[in-house]
């Protein structure tokens, strides 16, 4: 059974860099017009697993939609590195952008198809 693994990621010009405990046998392709355009796989931690290695000064924030989830983009690059929401209790969630983590071999993931757009 795959485990959490702690990882490191990045935007491009690694202005945003963050560290985070995640399981890569649980990741999402979600087909809502953003994820669609932007390519995005997506793995799902709680607040605690996700740790910032940056200044939070060079990101900005888009929300669209339901307006729940803070897409966190880099101020130099424009990459969305992760997201931010809440679960329905209440708890932090974070979307980490899988194709932004570091020694990551795309190739072996394997992520569920997620149907956003009738969300």
């Amino acid at each position: 059974m795959p485990e959490a693994m702690i990882l490191k990621g990045s935007c491009h010009c690694g202005q945003t860099r963050y560290e985070v405990s995640i399981d890569l046998s649980k990741i999402i392709s979600c087909n809502c017009s953003i994820c669609k355009k932007h390519g995005f796989l997506w793995g799902f931690v709680g607040g605690e697993q996700f740790r910032m290695l940056s200044d939070e000064r060079n990101l900005t924030s888009y929300k669209f939609n339901k307006h729940v989830i803070n897409h966190m983009f880099c101020r130099v690059c424009g990459v969305e590195a992760f997201a931010r929401g809440k679960k329905p209790d209440g708890s932090m969630t974070v979307a980490v952008n899988v194709r932004c983590l570091d020694d990551v071999d795309l190739g072996k993931i394997n992520p569920m198809p997620y149907d956003g757009a009738s969300k």
